[in-house]
């Protein structure tokens, strides 16, 4: 059985949703992903360990340097559990404003 950490836990820290975001659009290395906060290096190499155990980053090795990325299918599952409650919430913003153009103040 693979014990993994909390995806919603890990990602519940304002700097470890940063890195994600930092790394949707290309790959980095711990340095650069560091060079990024105002905190130490190992807090930083921290956070990417929580995030590769959650399976949100993967790590690939390219000469001497480790590259993290996104892991597509670990964020796919994130969207998936949440795509309920953005649905549910779209439907309800349709019905105020349905309401809203239907309203006609009192003179």
């Amino acid at each position: 059985m693979n014990l993994r950490r909390d995806v919603f836990q890990a990602i519940a820290d304002p700097t470890r949703r940063a890195i994600l975001l930092l790394l949707a659009t290309q790959s980095l290395t711990a340095g650069a992903i560091a060079s990024n906060f105002d905190t130490a290096r190992p807090t930083v190499s921290k956070h990417l360990q929580i995030l590769t155990e959650c399976e949100l980053l993967e790590q690939e090795q390219n000469g001497r340097e480790i590259y993290y990325h996104i892991n597509a299918q670990g964020m796919k599952e994130v969207a998936d559990f949440l795509e309920p409650f953005r649905k549910m919430w779209d439907d309800r913003f349709k019905k105020i404003e349905a309401i809203m153009k239907n309203y006609k103040p009192k003179k």
